[in-house]
């Protein structure tokens, strides 16, 4: 059977968005309440209140009514002022599409790059502080997603803390399918989501405070205001007695609510070695099929994405299409410098199933072996397998 373009796929095996969770899909369902009816507020503090045993900053988290990339940019502009130096360190694309927010504030952007299939050496970002002690911000892309790499950032957050700098860290395609959190990596700004670990659509931006960015951004006379931009206008919205700056989106908060209730009644430490096994299993199919994954060393290989090095001589983006037509299965493509070089597999949310590995194994497979390029697609579901079984 061939799946026209039109058809819905199968599978949405993608690096978001992701498929939702079915009991989210039944929260946005739920009735759309006013938003200052009581009920609602009630629901909106209890919603941050559970999130915030999650995030674990300093503050109770903060809900911006937008998906990530809206909290990206609204990070940047509101901590970042024209008198800061700013080291954004590059791992990939998504880090480095960070510095034109940063730049707008007019600040300074020193940039630490590596290659965009390694991470960053928490002992280079000692050396760059050392370098320029004056450097008030450090931001990090924590799984730069269009590589497939995972930054060491609880050890990078170390070295920041102790240069005294305030670290700002993209958690989006991370946070909820492996450990990271406020706390545990001494970020002073997280900004993450829903969308992709948790299993919601795309549709708003979390984000975990510390009370030395509070303090930055409300000293930053260009941080925004009354603005869909504004971090500061939402800073006490999170209680029941206090206004929302604008409307709210209400079934997005009834999503997230059944996705957190999810995620708490697995265990977070469970929610993660699902992540950690799905993410090996299908790494075990790829070497046992001949192919290579992107990142240089699988030490650091994200257990929530799996970016696959496209063979010599194949399309990459035929090879997608053939995988979608053929079998019902969708596939991520890279970005920018990655674009046509990789493909990329998400183990995130709902897809964070080890049998989910097998299904992009054999679809990967089977595509590749229509395009001339044959692979052992037994040996690759027969290893992916064994991971499972393994545990």
């Amino acid at each position: 059977m061939r799946y026209a373009p039109s058809d819905l796929p199968v599978f949405t095996l993608t690096t978001g968005p992701v498929d939702a969770y079915p009991a989210v899909l039944r929260g946005l369902a739920a009735t759309v309440l006013y938003d200052y009816d009581p009920a609602f507020q009630a629901t909106y503090q209890r919603v941050t209140e559970k999130l915030a045993g999650m995030v674990k900053s300093e503050t109770m988290p903060v809900l911006l009514q937008g998906e990530p990339v809206l909290g990206l940019e609204a990070a940047a502009v509101s901590l970042i002022g024209r008198d800061d130096v700013v080291l954004n360190l590059v791992s990939g694309v998504y880090s480095k599409g960070f510095a034109p927010w940063a730049a707008r504030s007019g600040a300074e952007i020193v940039e630490l790059a590596v290659p965009y299939n390694e991470v960053i050496d928490p002992a280079a970002v000692a050396r760059a502080l050392a370098a320029r002690p004056d450097v008030t911000v450090v931001a990090l892309c924590h799984h730069d997603t269009p590589s497939g790499t995972i930054n060491p950032v609880a050890e990078i957050g170390a070295v920041v803390k102790a240069h005294g700098a305030l670290f700002l860290v993209d958690a989006v395609s991370s946070f909820g399918g492996m450990k990271v959190d406020a706390e545990s990596a001494a970020i002073d700004l997280l900004v993450t989501g829903p969308n992709k670990c948790l299993g919601c659509p795309p549709g708003l931006t979390i984000l975990g405070v510390s009370n030395r960015a509070w303090a930055k951004m409300k000293a930053n006379p260009q941080a925004p205001r009354a603005s869909i931009l504004s971090i500061l206008d939402w800073e006490d919205a999170w209680r029941a007695d206090q206004p929302f700056p604008f409307t709210p989106s209400v079934a997005e908060i009834n999503g997230l609510e059944a996705a957190i209730d999810l995620y708490l009644a697995e265990g977070a430490e469970k929610v993660w070695a699902r992540h950690a096994l799905t993410a090996r299993a299908c790494r075990a199919g790829l070497k046992a099929m001949g192919l290579a994954i992107w990142p240089a060393d699988e030490s650091f290989a994200s257990p929530t994405a799996t970016a696959v090095r496209t063979p010599d001589g194949i399309d990459e983006a035929e090879l997608r299409a053939q995988v979608r037509a053929r079998y019902g299965v969708v596939l991520s493509s890279g970005r920018g410098e990655t674009l046509g070089r990789l493909t990329r597999i998400g183990h995130m949310g709902p897809t964070a199933q080890p049998l989910y590995a097998v299904v992009a194994l054999t679809a990967l497979g089977g595509a590749l072996g229509a395009l001339g390029h044959g692979v052992d697609v037994g040996a690759g579901a027969a290893a992916a397998l064994a991971v499972i079984d393994a545990g």
